[in-house]
């Protein structure tokens, strides 16, 4: 059985930019249990789907968030099962949205929760992401629904290459659309002190390397960090910056 260390604190962060859009419908939160010290859940949704469309459809997924994880019980419900219903949730409750309202609202969604043994669970839908870094180093990071992803895993395509095609931003899978969405869940056995957890909408992530986000996440508190990448992510974009968001928990000794 795997053994946690016998004391740690979670240090965590938010950051959220309107860009240079019009509007913000990007939408993110942290959690923590409100029983059980040590457990939390981040969630990230990049809404879309008109001036306000979007924006009630990122908001679902965080009202159902927060009803989800109230009643979770971590002792003795599984957190993966969490996340897969907060997905088949959230898409249900924006599909309602969208009939009430006569629009056509949809939203990606990264999330993670942290279980107070320190494994984890991580759920997405579209293309916002959940990395994990061990020191600087990546250790893992969500696979994108959307087109040019299909392209980089059949070879067609470079990440680099990725990032600059001119259909980057085409979904294969997210909340809100007819077919029902993606569902892929992925578990860590065990967090480190030093471990950090990123959940990031693509308006943040696509101005980075990995080894650029690890860097500063590693040397930076999470607070800082923020700052720094929003920042950068402002400066990179040159006045054509979409709406960004992150979420960033990091796994440190008590003292």
């Amino acid at each position: 059985m795997i053994q946690p260390p016998p004391s740690f604190r979670l240090a965590a962060s938010t950051g959220i930019h309107r860009g240079d859009r019009p509007y913000q419908q990007d939408q993110v939160e942290i959690l923590p249990h409100p029983r059980v010290k040590g457990c939390l859940m981040a969630v990230v949704a990049d809404g879309m789907g008109g001036k306000s469309g979007g924006r009630k459809a990122a908001d679902q997924v965080i009202l159902t968030a927060r009803q989800i994880f109230d009643r979770h019980v971590p002792a003795k419900d599984d957190a993966g099962q969490l996340l897969g219903q907060l997905v088949s949730e959230s898409h249900l409750m924006i599909k309602l949205t969208a009939i009430a309202f006569e629009e056509e609202p949809h939203s990606t969604i990264a999330a993670f929760v942290i279980n107070p043994d320190l494994s984890a669970d991580v759920a997405h839908a579209g293309d916002s992401r959940v990395y994990h870094f061990r020191g600087p180093d990546m250790v893992f990071r969500t696979s994108d629904h959307s087109y040019v992803q299909r392209l980089v895993d059949d070879g067609q395509l470079t990440e680099e290459e990725a990032n600059v095609h001119p259909q980057s931003n085409l979904l294969t899978g997210c909340l809100g659309t007819q077919q029902d969405p993606p569902l892929t869940l992925h578990h860590i056995r065990q967090l480190e002190v030093g471990d950090c957890l990123l959940a990031a909408s693509d308006g943040l992530w696509h101005y980075f390397t990995p080894r650029e986000l690890g860097a500063i996440l590693h040397t930076l508190p999470p607070r800082e960090a923020v700052e720094m990448l929003v920042g950068k992510a402002r400066h990179r974009a040159r006045l054509g910056g979409d709406n960004l968001s992150l979420a960033v928990v990091r796994v440190e000794s008590p003292s």
